[in-house]
């Protein structure tokens, strides 16, 4: 039986590129790859998957119209996958508990979580606010692995 455990593992184990699948208008899937990581959901408090995406991506509008994603981390023959309803939190997407500064907090606390590193976190925050990027939440409602 996988959990939220093996996917966070197994991510970190690459730091934490994975696969993200949304579903297009057509219903095909349109994968990419992403760094996501675990995180307290912001809202729900709940162990959740994060990651940022930039504002007019392909994935972001996807997940706009269908709030469902899964996203499949894997590190050698080891792959674990996590599906879930999606939260989007951006300058595009305004959720009334967050203002700029708590936005701002929670784009860095999930590119943190993803594996990343910044030298210059104003710099990071300007090129986030820039591209208008989006915090991406997913409620873990199943988990599966190999």
């Amino acid at each position: 039986m996988s959990d939220l455990s093996d996917f966070e593992r197994i991510a970190a184990d690459d730091t934490g590129l994975c696969v993200a699948i949304s579903t297009r208008a057509d219903g095909t899937a349109q994968a990419s790859v992403v760094n996501a990581g675990t995180l307290d959901h912001p809202m729900s408090g709940l162990r959740a998957v994060g990651l940022v995406a930039a504002g007019e991506s392909r994935k972001l509008a996807n997940w706009r119209r269908s709030a469902h994603a899964t996203l499949v981390a894997k590190v050698g023959w080891q792959w674990c996958a996590v599906e879930g309803a999606v939260d989007i939190i951006g300058p595009d997407d305004v959720h009334p508990d967050f203002d700029a500064e708590r936005l701002r907090l929670l784009l860095r606390k999930i590119f943190a979580a993803a594996g990343g590193t910044h030298h210059d976190w104003d710099e990071y925050d300007r090129v986030v606010a820039t591209e208008r990027r989006a915090a991406v939440i997913v409620t873990v409602e199943r988990v599966y692995s190999n």
